[in-house]
């Protein structure tokens, strides 16, 4: 019995001191595990366009555009194409400034601007600050807490282990002792004479049984990016024991060799041509003579993914990098995310993902209300005692 009294004890003050954050990562989880497909539904105006028999733009005239709609001090960083006919492309702009002290997310942000354009007829459609757009803040709060990410991940990342340790501890406490027990714990025993504290202890209980060991899996799957060191690890697991050093890759781009006309063109045409069956194309700029122009291929299937290596000048392509390249480690790292919203399991996924959300969400909440209610009655039962 002292034993778990004192897992109890645990269980009580880690969910104080983590509740808040754990509400707040439940909450920004729900709304953000669906942000891909309310984009366009949220934001019609400027990401769904109509499809014209012409034809789109050549890619190079439509940059040509949208850098102009942007200006020269906003020069764009990357190109994101959806391989749906009716959607906008989206040329981005993006500039970090070092900043001593850094607290806040948008310190040392300058101009994060994106530019939505007609494929069809080069409109620009929107210019937008894409900082404070609604998705992103809650993406960057469910990420770290509005913090920059040295400060606000490790704190994510300890509330998230608290909040680990509060499942284990909860489970524990929840454990039936006999078969009687058993039968009050398993599912909700409501009647019209149900009060509503019964009512809120059940919720926390049961939905916490029943989420355990997906809701598990979705702190782990956070904790990669709070900690390198928990990231490393997981690695080193999935190599079997074995630390693999990660090589950099050492592709660059030739300006010694004849450069082509109009090579970003013939570099987004192969691309298509290899891959038409592709979700979107993620285009990145040069940044400097000797960078790659590279792509990445995002398909329905994440281990369809793809990343290919172009010269900037010519549009040789010079690697591609897939699924099988990747050690067990890298494999493990690269579907981290997708586990992480429930998307490596299709539209299901992510409704098992924003339910779950939801009820990590909540246990903070009934908790709380379960310790306020046996204060307010152990109060209530000292005042009496003084009373006599």
């Amino acid at each position: 019995m002292k034993l778990k009294k004192t897992i109890r004890k645990i269980h009580l003050w880690l969910g104080l001191s983590s509740g808040i954050i754990v509400f707040i990562l439940g909450v920004t989880g729900c709304l953000y595990v669906f942000e891909e497909e309310l984009r366009p539904l949220v934001y019609a105006d400027h990401y769904k366009v109509k499809e014209r028999a012409s034809g789109v733009i050549p890619i190079s005239e439509l940059l040509t555009k949208a850098q102009d709609a942007l200006g020269k001090s906003n020069p764009i960083n990357s190109i994101s194409i959806s391989n749906k006919k009716d959607r906008s492309y989206i040329f981005r702009s993006f500039i970090d400034k070092p900043v001593k002290n850094k607290v806040w997310y948008w310190e040392g942000i300058e101009n994060r601007k994106d530019a939505f354009v007609n494929p069809y007829s080069g409109e620009i459609l929107k210019i937008k600050k894409s900082e404070f757009e609604f998705f992103r803040v809650v993406m960057w709060l469910h990420w770290s807490l509005l913090l920059t990410t040295p400060i606000g991940q490790p704190i994510v990342g300890i509330a998230t282990i608290i909040f680990v340790i509060s499942l284990i501890t909860g489970l524990i406490l929840w454990w039936p002792k006999n078969k009687s027990a058993a039968k009050q714990r398993f599912w909700f025993r409501w009647k019209s004479t149900t009060k509503w504290k019964r009512k809120n202890y059940d919720l926390h209980n049961i939905l916490g049984f029943y989420s355990m060991f997906l809701v598990l899996i979705i702190a782990l799957t956070g904790l990669v990016w709070a900690f390198d060191w928990f990231d490393n690890s997981v690695q080193w697991v999935a190599n079997g024991g074995e630390t693999i050093e990660r090589t950099k890759l050492n592709i660059e781009s030739s300006s010694s060799t004849y450069a082509i006309n109009k090579p970003l063109d013939f570099v987004y045409q192969q691309t298509l041509k290899k891959h038409p069956k592709a979700k979107r194309y993620f285009i990145s700029i040069p940044k400097d003579s000797t960078t790659t122009q590279t792509v990445f291929v995002k398909y329905p299937s994440r281990f369809n993914d793809i990343i290919l290596h172009f010269d900037q000048y010519t549009g040789k392509l010079l690697k591609t990098i897939s699924w099988k390249d990747k050690n067990n480690g890298e494999k493990i790292n690269f579907i981290n995310y997708d586990i992480h919203i429930g998307s490596i399991l299709g539209l299901p996924g992510k409704i098992l993902a924003f339910c779950l959300s939801l009820i990590t969400a909540s246990l903070p909440i009934t908790g709380f209300l379960i310790w306020w209610g046996r204060k307010k009655k152990k109060k209530g039962g000292a005042k009496k005692s003084n009373h006599k």
